[in-house]
């Protein structure tokens, strides 16, 4: 055995910065403020269905796939009696394709709806690039979505170097699996150099099982669900009132910041830089 072996190469394996790779989430993250596109869609596939849901209902498995989260929705009680009384049987896969083959067709129509960056998303992806920030890209939508989605926000100058979907991969959120292929495909050096950005839990799991740094966003993401005008409608107390449970669910993940959007992003790249520089790690 030659312990003193390890203690003598640990310096050499201590990643000190900087930051060379972040992954963004798309809807509440980058665009689609609130993420209202897949939710709205959700509940028109199951009202269309005669089982309609509550928001809450619809937003609860959010980021997952989106067949994944159909089934999720399913799963809950309260849903699961109401199809069984409407339908007369209990939920199947037949059920959940038939949901998930309409939802990919309302939703083609929703993103297109709800494509407009979240406010301060350009000026940070162009501070990210000025330091030489590679962008990166994850979501729980399937690339048939995302063929309709990724020209619309080049539309709007928001191009990520690398887009990896759910559908790309084995295995989706909060398996690292999409975000491990960015890291790959974007040469990251090291994954302690790198930072993933998500509004939902399982999208911060993943960052957190990736070995990255996990940022969660609070104010135009999915845990606080507003548009942009329902939420620049708020009082500052009544916003607070909506991010309290918001931060607290995201933080509970173990995600190393929380934020209330994109445009706040600069200030903790500055901070875990200076975190990796005094050697700490994800």
């Amino acid at each position: 055995m030659q312990p003193s072996l390890l203690t003598s190469n640990a310096s050499h394996r201590q990643y000190r910065g900087p930051i060379t790779t972040a992954i963004f989430d798309w809807a509440g993250t980058v665009l689609d403020f609130g993420c209202i596109a897949p939710v709205e869609a959700f509940r028109q596939v199951f009202s269309d269905a005669g089982v309609p849901i509550t928001i809450a209902e619809a937003r609860a498995p959010m980021g997952a796939a989106k067949r994944e989260h159909i089934a999720l929705i399913l799963k809950e009680a309260d849903v699961q009696a109401r199809w069984q009384a409407h339908t007369g049987h209990a939920s199947n896969e037949a059920d959940v394709d038939a949901l998930y083959k309409e939802f990919l067709r309302v939703d083609e129509i929703n993103v297109a709806k709800y494509a407009d960056l979240i406010p301060g998303a350009l000026d940070t992806i162009a501070h990210l690039r000025a330091r030489g920030i590679a962008v990166g890209s994850t979501t729980g939508y399937p690339r048939e979505v995302m063929k309709n989605l990724i020209p619309l926000a080049a539309e709007r100058n928001y191009k990520p170097d690398f887009v990896s979907t759910v559908s790309d991969v084995a295995r989706g959120r909060p398996f690292p699996d999409m975000i491990l292929a960015n890291a790959l495909a974007l040469a990251t050096p090291d994954v302690r150099g790198a930072v993933v950005v998500d509004d939902s839990p399982t999208g911060l799991l993943a960052g957190l099982a990736s070995g990255m740094w996990a940022v969660g966003i609070a104010a135009s993401g999915n845990e606080v669900g507003l548009s942009l005008a329902e939420w620049t409608a708020l009082s500052p107390a009544e916003q607070q009132a909506h991010l309290t449970p918001a931060r607290a669910k995201l933080e509970r993940t173990g995600a190393h910041f929380v934020i209330d959007t994109i445009a706040d992003l600069p200030a903790v790249i500055d901070a875990i830089e200076a975190l990796l520089a005094a050697g700490e790690r994800p």
